[in-house]
């Protein structure tokens, strides 16, 4: 009885294959197969929670519209150098306070360099700018 039973289990075994495992990355990126990209395409679309909406996609502008842009923020810059030339000078910003319309601009040095402190008075906004010591 024994013999047969190691008889039939050599010859079983005898008989049985193996094969390798092989790993086959589905990513294109990573060797995949190139048709996977559609399908990893539109699972990742899918998954997405962030949608575009048609008010946040920005249109082009005209060239009109930039000529605009562009001629205002240089009148803008030459009226608060020409503002800032009158409050402080052509030596630069100086410590002391100071007020343009409704700001109020702080000045005065630390241990950072100096600080300047502006304040909106009719909206209670208010920003710090730190200019670093060199």
């Amino acid at each position: 009885m024994k013999f047969l039973i190691i008889s039939i289990l050599l010859f079983v075994s005898t008989s049985l294959s193996a094969q390798d495992l092989v790993y086959k990355p589905r990513n294109p990126a990573f060797g995949g197969d190139t048709f996977n990209y559609q399908w990893l395409l539109s699972s990742a679309e899918s998954q997405n929670k962030l949608k575009e909406n048609a008010s946040n996609i920005s249109t082009a502008k005209t060239e009109l519209e930039r000529f605009t842009e562009n001629l205002n923020t240089q009148l803008l810059s030459q009226v608060s150098r020409s503002l800032f030339t009158q409050q402080f000078g052509t030596g630069g910003i100086s410590e002391g306070s100071y007020s343009f319309g409704s700001l109020s601009v702080e000045v005065y040095p630390s241990e950072g360099g100096l600080i300047v402190d502006i304040l909106d008075t009719n909206t209670g906004e208010q920003t710090q700018v730190i200019i670093p010591k060199q």
